[in-house]
């Protein structure tokens, strides 16, 4: 019996960049195949062309052992094939059944939307795959683990036989990742197929039933969870051995550094987005900040760095108000900033990396002389930065653009970690990098802390912040739900705050 999906020598080339080469993969009916790769492998770029967003400049796809053309996503749905998107792709303001017909509409008298025929299809579909979901729910009241499985319910109404996850674990607290696993174990128990497209090991060996493994646009290798660890799939995926646990000694805390007090801050909405938060990082410690991304973390860090006026509350940095600081004043006060948003917040895109290497001192000697730039010193800096970071580009001179999206952040943190800083506010810091880059990073993060630099690290990734924080702050619509020592937290606790699930205080011992 031939494997349900086929694809032979699949070959794609951009300007400069071989995506795809000469890519061979198969995916038999029932199975869960793990496509595991460091960012820039090649992962997504292929399974769009599979889905048809993508047309390969080489090789075939077979399903069923037929060869088919595949031009456009509705050639893909008519073969059996659906994806949800990282980001989802669903209307915040229609139900559930509105998104789930959209496209394939449902009508009677030949003039009039039956929703009455598609919800009861959805909840045939919910009972039967184990995807509960109201039909009349409006979306934008859904959590969003709930809003994944609208997603995954469009592509079964449109009868989808192979389903492609593309990084399906991104946004999701450990709970929902839990419900997630057992979607897709009672999806492959009746028949479907699914590819998991992912970067987190942890999530490859405990779902897959077979692990492919892209590097540098290249399949280096297939294996199957009983047959590797952790530390053999991040030496696929990177070509070297990789640390992967943190080396991390006690922190030594000193004085208060960053003093957050009650602040208010909106979105771009004008709606609250940060709701009285106060808290404190002290010199010599990391305070992580959980939450499912969109929970105002995005909002409190712009606050924080100059860039998002704060409405109500105060905060200094090292004994100076900042309140309504400038993005220059605040840097002035010896903060580095690691802004989420690389492209937007972090790099001017069409200037060369040299001049993103200095943007935040080249006003200051050695790299300027009153208004007059020294590009010799400056050009120097970037080259010692460039190869003490590993930014791999072809020279200082290229502009930021043509930097993949790794190797960007890699500009970012080298140019913030290259001068003297009392506060390292890091959003996201290995957003886009590979296990070895993110080892790296983990390690300079560790080292200013314990050079006595106060660190507040904002990220959705749990292990991320359990396994670098001292200190854990849980942010839940807009407000700091628990804080907790390190060694008190597990992911299970984690998610439950991050859920809005407050702990239940004890009851008084009895007299």
């Amino acid at each position: 019996m031939p494997p349900i999906l086929e694809l032979r020598g699949v070959t794609k080339a951009f300007p400069g960049v071989l995506a795809n080469d000469h890519i061979d993969l198969t995916l038999n009916e029932g199975e869960i195949l793990a496509l595991l790769g460091e960012n820039g492998a090649g992962k997504t770029t292929l399974m769009n062309i599979l889905y048809g967003l993508y047309t390969p400049d080489e090789g075939e796809i077979f399903i069923q052992g037929e060869k088919v053309d595949i031009h456009d996503p509705n050639d893909a749905i008519r073969q059996g094939i659906g994806m949800v998107h990282q980001h989802f792709m669903l209307v915040p303001v229609f139900t559930v059944t509105e998104n789930v017909m959209l496209g394939v509409e449902s009508v009677k008298f030949g003039q009039f939307l039956d929703r009455n025929a598609a919800a009861a299809r959805i909840r045939e579909i919910s009972s039967r795959f184990g995807l509960e979901v109201d039909p009349d729910a409006l979306v934008e009241n859904l959590p969003v683990g709930i809003q994944q499985r609208v997603e995954i319910i469009k592509l079964l109404y449109r009868e989808a036989d192979i389903l492609i996850l593309d990084e399906p674990t991104a946004v999701l607290t450990p709970q929902e990742v839990e419900d997630l696993f057992a979607v897709v174990h009672s999806l492959v128990e009746q028949g479907k197929s699914v590819i998991f497209i992912t970067h987190k090991l942890k999530e490859v060996l405990s779902i897959a039933d077979r692990i492919t493994v892209l590097r540098t646009g290249k399949v280096v290798g297939s294996t199957a969870p009983q047959e590797t660890t952790e530390p053999e799939l991040a030496k696929m995926m990177v070509g070297r051995e990789v640390i992967l646990q943190v080396d991390k000694g006690p922190s030594q805390p000193g004085d208060v550094v960053l003093d957050v007090q009650d602040i208010h801050v909106l979105d771009d909405r004008r709606s609250v987005a940060v709701d009285g938060v106060s808290l404190q990082v002290l010199a010599g410690e990391v305070l992580g900040i959980a939450g499912v991304q969109g929970n105002g973390q995005t909002e409190l860090v712009e606050a924080l760095t100059g860039l998002r006026k704060i409405e109500d509350g105060k905060v200094t940095i090292s004994g100076r108000d900042t309140t309504h600081a400038t993005p220059r004043e605040i840097t002035e006060t010896g903060t580095a900033h690691v802004p989420e948003d690389r492209q937007r917040d972090g790099l001017v895109l069409s200037f060369p990396v040299e001049d993103n290497m200095v943007m935040n001192t080249y006003y200051v000697s050695p790299f300027a002389k009153g208004v007059v730039l020294q590009q010799k010193e400056i050009a120097q800096a970037a080259q010692e930065r460039v190869d003490l970071f590993d930014v791999r580009t072809p020279s200082i001179f290229v502009p930021a653009s043509n930097l993949s999206g790794g190797n960007q952040q890699k500009v970012i943190v080298a140019r913030e970690f290259s001068r003297p800083i009392k506060l390292l506010i890091a959003s996201q810091p290995t957003r886009g990098l590979d296990v070895g880059s993110i080892e790296y990073i983990h390690s300079r993060l560790v080292e200013k802390r314990d050079d006595g630099c106060a660190v507040l690290l904002v990220s959705p990734e749990l292990d991320e912040v359990i396994s670098l924080s001292d200190r854990i702050a849980v942010m839940y619509k807009g407000q700091i739900v628990a804080t907790l020592p390190a060694e008190e937290a597990t992911k299970e606790r984690l998610g439950l705050l991050m859920a809005g699930i407050k702990e239940e205080i004890p009851a008084p011992a009895a007299a």
